[in-house]
């Protein structure tokens, strides 16, 4: 039986039990506190490449966009550090992150040297959900993505993005997603997730140092508000290199690609230059029931790396990211001239084949009886999903206040 959620910044006892044997053991000497010192991931991401590593680090991208990561690494570190007042095991997951991509630059690059095939792969165009987390995004994305007429991003790839022979990427996030699990006993029911199953493709511009998953796990509100000012252009165009190299290894680049992002919504004009083919799905619900639902999850995240996390400054960051992503969308749709349809998360529950009906109606696509079938599956399994717990925490955390 799932351990219950007493309140939203709880944390598992795994959690609690690693960040103290972690600060003992550096205290005492026992083991190294992880350094977040830039030069210092540089030089443990550019060690197997050797004096090809500058080469590796510009491989298919512009003097722009190696400058932008440069910078958006430093300036990402400084508010951490600064801001985030980070537990011992928030500071060793900072790390393992920002070093995994780091790596994951080089590699990339690397492999671009050898096939710059990939970077010309010509996409179908994709269908891009639109909308706020918490939102319907989600199930709009899955039930999308079951269509055998479209494509998707898996949660191996999305995380492990770069190729790799014999599944590897799938049984590296097997063991990441049963560690996660350990450390957040809650985080399947805020957000389900399967090696092989339908992601979003958020740790992509997050490999280029997108701010949207890092605000989500470290109050780092000087880096959130650069980043949000800044040209996301360099982020895209690494985005796009990135989808590229996916569908050239899958085999999958003639079929329209069914991508999400709640952040997509914040950088509009950057994505859709990259694919001004797209056709565009709008996620309607209401803000009050969102904000309460991103408040949730951004609390989990929060909780489990800083003991000094406040749930008002969350909601305010949400607030704030709410009325900007509002804003943003509108902006953009009042300039595009490609196909928009929406789906309110209201009806998705009640009539979600009407819903699914409307969508493919706006978009000028043909929903098929074998996308009816593949949907029918993926309604039926999430009858019993875990995803209801959320709602249930969120029940109860109302009536306790």
């Amino acid at each position: 039986m799932a351990r219950l959620r007493t309140h939203l910044l709880a944390r598992g006892p795994l959690a609690e039990q690693a960040s103290t044997f972690l600060g003992r053991a550096w205290s005492k000497g026992w083991l190294p506190p992880p350094d977040l010192d830039p030069a210092a991931l540089w030089a443990l991401a550019a060690k197997p490449y050797g004096a090809s590593a500058e080469a590796a680090e510009h491989a298919g991208r512009s003097d722009e966009d190696v400058a932008d990561f440069r910078e958006r690494l430093a300036r990402l570190i400084a508010s951490v550090e600064a801001e985030a007042d980070l537990n011992p095991l928030g500071r060793t997951m900072a790390w393992g992150q920002l070093a995994r991509v780091v790596k994951n630059r080089l590699a990339f690059g690397a492999l671009w040297r050898e096939r710059r095939d990939f970077l010309d792969t010509r996409l179908a165009p994709p269908i891009i959900v639109i909308g706020h987390m918490r939102s319907g995004t989600t199930r709009i994305h899955t039930l999308l993505a079951a269509d055998p007429a479209h494509s998707y991003t898996r949660y191996c790839d999305a995380y492990h993005p770069v190729p790799v022979p014999l599944g590897l990427n799938r049984i590296k996030a097997t063991l990441e997603l049963a560690m996660l699990g350990a450390l957040n006993p809650w985080m399947q029911s805020i957000h389900p997730m399967t090696p092989g199953g339908v992601e979003e493709e958020l740790a992509w511009i997050s490999a280029a140092l997108h701010h949207s998953i890092y605000e989500s796990q470290w109050h780092i509100p000087s880096y959130s508000a650069w980043s949000e000012a800044r040209d996301p252009a360099p982020i895209y165009r690494e985005f796009a290199r990135i989808l590229r190299t996916d569908a050239a290894h899958r085999g999958i680049a003639d079929r329209p690609r069914v991508m999400k992002i709640p952040a997509f919504a914040e950088d509009l004009p950057a994505l859709l230059a990259q694919f001004p083919e797209a056709r565009l799905v709008l996620a309607q619900r209401d803000h009050h029931a969102v904000l309460k639902s991103a408040v949730s999850l951004a609390a989990n995240q929060m909780a489990i790396q800083s003991d000094s996390c406040c749930l008002t400054a969350i909601e305010t960051r949400w607030q704030h990211k709410i009325a900007l992503r509002e804003a943003r969308i509108e902006s953009a749709l009042a300039k595009w001239q490609g196909p928009v349809a929406a789906a309110r998360f209201d009806d998705l529950n009640t009539d979600w084949r009407s819903a699914v009906a409307r969508i493919y109606h706006d978009l000028g696509l043909t929903l098929t009886p074998p996308a009816l079938a593949a949907m029918r599956s993926v309604i039926a399994a999430s009858e019993g999903g875990r995803h209801k717990a959320h709602a249930a925490q969120l029940t109860r955390f109302a009536k306790a206040t």
